[in-house]
């Protein structure tokens, strides 16, 4: 999961920008968002939280619980504030093409307040979508639905091509909403 550590600490930052939360509602917000790829384990939030709080981008604070134990919430500091959008505004090219990555980003992307950067990413994304590409290959040509015969194999890609098209589409609307935000 450690590869995966950058997305799980922006999706921390993330959701604690929206409201201070105890790790166990932290945890199921994550899964909701992520979960449908791997449900996040304990053993690899926790250690993410305490990297973040030693980094002074988190605060706790204890609350008595519901039953016997307290629970401590988790709030996020002026630096966690600042790092969200360093995070956002700064994605790495994989943030980008990974499609997980990607919906994390996106889920947090109305923190970065700055309507062209938004723009930025988006465009960032746009160009990705846009190169030929495929799961399937004869040599080093991407294969189309159309060429291949066989019929998962075909699902697959006729899948991958609808999931685009949607999100180009969406992602034309979206970047003509902010460039007029940016030129209004």
């Amino acid at each position: 999961m450690r590869h995966n550590a950058p997305m799980l600490e922006l999706a921390i930052l993330g959701f604690l920008h929206d409201v201070p939360l105890h790790g166990y509602e932290l945890r199921k917000r994550i899964a909701a968002l992520t979960g449908h790829v791997k449900p996040v384990a304990e053993s690899t939030l926790y250690p993410a939280i305490k990297r973040l709080e030693k980094a002074g981008l988190l605060a706790r604070r204890t609350q008595p619980g519901a039953g016997a134990a307290p629970r401590h919430v988790l709030t996020l500091t002026a630096e966690g504030h600042a790092e969200l959008r360093r995070r956002l505004a700064h994605p790495a090219d994989i943030d980008i093409t990974d499609e997980n990555r990607w919906f994390t980003l996106l889920a947090f992307l109305r923190h970065l307040d700055d309507p062209s950067a938004q723009a930025e990413l988006l465009e960032r994304r746009m160009a990705f979508l846009r190169q030929p590409s495929s799961f399937f290959y004869e040599g080093d040509r991407p294969l189309r639905a159309e060429e291949v015969e066989d019929p998962f194999r075909r699902g697959i890609l006729t899948i991958a091509r609808a999931t685009s098209q949607a999100e180009l589409s969406w992602l034309r609307r979206t970047l003509d909403t902010l460039r007029t935000a940016t030129d209004g």
